[in-house]
């Protein structure tokens, strides 16, 4: 990995900190000087700021609330966490966004080649496109679970942008972009024709009320996913102490148990905080991010891989007849957790062939003893048969 894109942290951030014992900055390997660049062979979570958010047109974007953020988090004390952490430093705005995209990406990559999951603190949320650019050659397609009152769909036909991104992932080559799942969108903030549109994709969209009301019911929706991001305008302004994002939002409990879901995704391998330099430089907004990043590592830590075939072996099966069909369901005996079985189409090349488990929650399985077609099972089947 080319280095050259990475400037370390300041020494002068170092100079005031004032670490107590167990915290995690006195456990964490750190870019602070030039040649002495983080080795990622064992480390499982890394954190990169990337600062550029000059598509959103920002006049002086301010991104000194990047190492505020570091330092909160610095301070905090590490949970029983038996991995290591680096901070890979900031990679700074190249001449272009697209340079800066090619760093992400770049670095990205990397750390997948490494095992490495990579924490981003970024700017404008376009940065998640590089982010996406990254599974290019990974050899799976891409599930994207995407925190925003926004679909991010915008004009794809316009230059990228941080609300035409994922409009972008669907229709551009290679086209690697297998889900798109939104969490927390707000109608009024989306045109009637994306609603639509993401339906006809089988696309999966919860709006910001139902989560709220029952926000465990997200956790199934990052089991598959290969990256997340959070825009932070998703998150109540009061919360942030930002009176300039939208009115609603998760609160600030609501938004660390959502990064701990994404932290317990056994495919996840990379996490996106984005918008950061929307948020004011005080101390709600960059405890509420360190917090964040504290509960996304959290999840980390408490991963059971599941997926791999050993683990399948001691699940439960359920098989539950529904009109015509016979729904087949698998319980985790060591974390309680449900699957639904979904029929997948052959395909010549299908880099999804062998899945065929989809997360679910007890409520599906409740419906189908009720003699109800969870909705997930039929719009994965439609979508894996076309």
């Amino acid at each position: 990995m080319n280095t050259s894109f990475f400037t370390p942290l300041p020494e002068t951030f170092f100079e005031t900190l004032d670490l107590g014992e167990g915290s995690i900055g006195l456990q964490i390997q750190a870019y602070r000087e030039a040649g002495a660049f983080p080795d990622l062979e064992n480390v499982q979570v890394a954190i990169l700021g990337v600062k550029d958010s000059r598509t959103t047109q920002a006049q002086n974007p301010d991104f000194e609330n990047w190492e505020a953020i570091r330092k909160a988090f610095y301070h905090m004390h590490r949970g029983n966490w038996p991995l290591q952490l680096a901070d890979l430093g900031n990679i700074r705005a190249g001449a272009t966004p697209q340079d800066t995209y090619f760093a992400l990406r770049e670095c990205l990559a990397h750390c997948l080649e490494q095992n490495t999951i990579l924490l981003i603190l970024g700017g404008s949320q376009d940065l998640a496109y590089a982010q996406y650019r990254a599974y290019d050659n990974h050899g799976q397609m891409v599930h994207y679970v995407n925190v925003d009152a926004k679909f991010d769909l915008g004009d794809t036909a316009a230059p990228i942008g941080p609300y035409s991104y994922v409009g972008k992932m669907v229709v551009e080559e290679p086209f690697n972009l297998y889900h798109y799942s939104n969490i927390g969108y707000q109608t009024f903030y989306n045109a009637q024709e994306e609603i639509n549109l993401l339906e006809k994709l089988y696309f999966d969209t919860y709006r910001l009320g139902e989560v709220c009301q029952q926000i465990e019911r997200v956790e199934p929706v990052f089991r598959n996913a290969s990256m997340a991001s959070i825009d932070v305008n998703a998150i109540e302004p009061a919360h942030l102490a930002a009176p300039n994002l939208t009115a609603n939002g998760f609160n600030g409990r609501e938004i660390c148990a959502i990064a701990r879901y994404a932290g317990l995704g056994d495919q996840v391998s990379s996490m996106g905080l984005y918008h950061l330099d929307d948020l004011p430089n005080c101390q709600a907004a960059n405890t509420l991010v360190a917090q964040i990043m504290w509960y996304f590592i959290e999840g980390v830590v408490y991963r059971k891989d599941e997926n791999s075939p050993s683990a399948k072996k001691d699940f439960i099966k359920y098989q539950v007849p529904v009109d015509t069909d016979v729904l087949t369901f698998y319980k985790s005996q060591l974390t309680g957790r449900w699957w639904l079985e979904v029929p997948i189409a052959k395909k010549i090349n299908n880099k999804l062939e062998n899945t065929t488990l989809l997360p679910c929650t007890y409520e599906d399985y409740e419906s189908a003893c009720n003699q109800n077609l969870p909705a997930i099972w039929w719009k994965a089947r439609i979508k894996n048969e076309l």
